[in-house]
């Protein structure tokens, strides 16, 4: 009778902290409760420091929730759980499986510690956080032995797990033997085929799903942008349209690369507008990239509109807008703007420096290009990477100064690319100089051998330079190798809001017949008209 009412008296005691714990929300008063907790003799209450490791979590405080888990001698599963929660969220995932593994030895003991359906889902989050797929399989071998027989959260779990690990074929396995699958167990997959560049799996799991929401759109829309599918991405983006799901932030940010990909302008608006009323311009990343799509379209005017009204301004806001400016031949504006960044104090990083690179090479800037360049290192501490070498290579080629561009390029602590081998040939043409275009030249031969751009840059050199026996000699060389460009030409246009590209050589589009006899009725009224204006000048 002593023992129960000694037992009754304690949790009395246990729930008198409840309400004050409960109303804690800063470290400080969590240290007070805690005092007061050791004063009454329940340091080794179980039921009150789960309730402190709780509050831990929220306030991300995870020292701490770590010393009040370690002073308890005798610990429960619920004490567990919250801890080895607290390690997960905090992503000190291997933490997580240190507590875990402590679980599995108490399994035996006189008071077993058996994991369940509330430790497993993060227990399987830190494998995936580690990306060791091997302990995930033994982990996913533990539900299988002590979880539920189905629990979709657990099951979720770990298809997100082996997603992460890029076993589709696990994640797929684990959804086929699922008694009950929900809408985060449809959309795990998809965007697990999607992330992976699976598109067409993707696409036959999108059509199968009941019930999709936004995020299984905005995983289809990502996964075409991401491996450059740009019109599929906007076709989901119009059936979403069609079907009444409105786009939040995500989505737009997937949608609009492709917009910008495809100029896609009229969308792009249409994504501007739809952005302003529904109050999505007060986030950052929006606004980068519509500015982004703005610049790419060709449209820098409205793109510097955007970042004016922007209510702040991260790296990547000045860094798209330098970048824009510059491929707009506006290289003067894209320095006032590195500048007026630097006033701001936003430090710059390794693209805005590309960007800056090129618009000084785009205006045969040379100096001021040298000076940010040697400022990446001194100034900001960036390693410039191959890209860097590749704008100074350019600008110093544009400005003539060949020799200086050949010392930068051996100076490389990288190899260098077939790009800056191939911008300096451009250089030579352009300079006559035919000394360096052989070298150019040889280094392309070892790099792409079959590219017949490089041949056909070579001949024109010695075209303009009055050579015509090599002119010839190269020319029979293409010939000889049977040499093809790697990629054919291609074009974009935006009509009614639909983009339609084609291809140099394509003839499978249903109107190519149309095409054509449209082509040929323009240059019969070309020849026409040319006849004409011959017939004028000779009366």
């Amino acid at each position: 009778m002593s023992t129960e009412i000694g037992a009754l008296t304690i949790r009395e005691l246990e729930n008198l902290f409840v309400p004050t714990l409960r109303n804690c929300t800063k470290l400080t008063q969590l240290k007070k409760i805690h005092a007061r907790i050791v004063k009454f003799s329940l340091s080794q209450s179980n039921f009150l420091i789960t309730k402190m490791v709780d509050l831990c979590e929220k306030s991300g405080e995870v020292e701490y929730a770590g010393l009040l888990f370690e002073q308890v001698v005798e610990r429960n599963v619920f004490l567990y759980n919250a801890m080895i929660r607290v390690y997960a969220h905090s992503n000190t995932c291997s933490l997580a499986m240190v507590l875990y593994k402590q679980m599995l030895r108490h399994i035996k003991a006189e008071n077993p510690i058996i994991p369940d359906r509330f430790a497993f889902p993060f227990v399987i989050r830190s494998c995936g956080g580690l990306l060791c797929i091997d302990l995930g399989r033994q982990v996913h071998g533990q539900v299988c032995k002590f979880g539920p027989k189905s629990h979709s959260i657990t099951c979720n779990g770990l298809m997100e797990m082996y997603i992460k690990c890029g076993s589709l074929t696990d994640a797929q396995k684990v959804f086929g033997e699922m008694s009950e699958r929900d809408v985060i167990s449809w959309n795990s997959l998809v965007s697990g085929h999607a992330r992976l560049g699976k598109m067409r799996r993707a696409r036959e799991l999108f059509d199968e799903m009941p019930g999709k929401t936004i995020v299984s759109w905005t995983a289809m829309i990502s996964g075409y942008t991401r491996i450059g599918c740009y019109s599929d991405a906007l076709d989901i983006f119009r059936e979403m349209q069609i079907l009444g799901v409105e786009p939040d932030e995500i989505s737009i940010i997937s949608v609009l690369p492709a917009c910008a990909q495809l100029g896609a302008l009229e969308i792009g608006k249409w994504i501007h507008i739809y952005s302003d009323k529904n109050g999505l311009l007060r986030s950052t990343s929006v606004c980068n990239a519509l500015i982004e799509m703005y610049a790419k379209c060709g449209c820098i005017d409205p793109a510097l509109q955007l970042f004016n009204q922007m209510l702040e301004r991260d790296v990547i806001s000045w860094s798209t807008m330098i970048g824009g400016l510059a491929n707009h031949g506006k290289a003067q504006k894209a320095i006032e703007f590195f500048r007026e960044m630097e006033r701001a104090k936003t430090e710059p990083n390794a693209i805005t420096f590309l960007g800056l690179l090129s618009a000084c090479a785009h205006a045969g800037y040379w100096s001021e290009g040298l000076k940010y360049f040697n400022s990446m290192r001194k100034d900001y501490r960036l390693e410039p990477e191959v890209e860097h070498y590749g704008c100074v290579v350019d600008l110093l080629g544009r400005s003539g100064r060949l020799d200086q561009a050949l010392q930068m390029i051996k100076k490389m602590p990288m190899r260098p690319d077939s790009k800056i081998w191939g911008s300096l040939l451009n250089s030579c043409r352009i300079h006559c100089n035919l000394e360096i275009a052989i070298i150019a030249m040889e280094h392309l031969l070892e790099l792409e051998p079959d590219d017949t751009g490089n041949y056909v840059l070579l001949s024109n050199i010695y075209a303009d330079i009055g050579r015509w026996e090599s002119v010839s000699k190269i020319r029979k060389l293409i010939r000889s190798k049977s040499m093809k460009k790697k990629t054919p030409g291609c074009s974009l246009i935006e009509v009614d809001n639909m983009v339609e590209e084609f291809v140099s050589g394509d003839d499978s589009k249903p109107y190519t017949k149309d095409i054509f006899s449209m082509l040929d009725l323009l240059v019969s009224r070309q020849n026409l008209t040319d006849d004409l204006i011959d017939f004028i000048q000779e009366e």
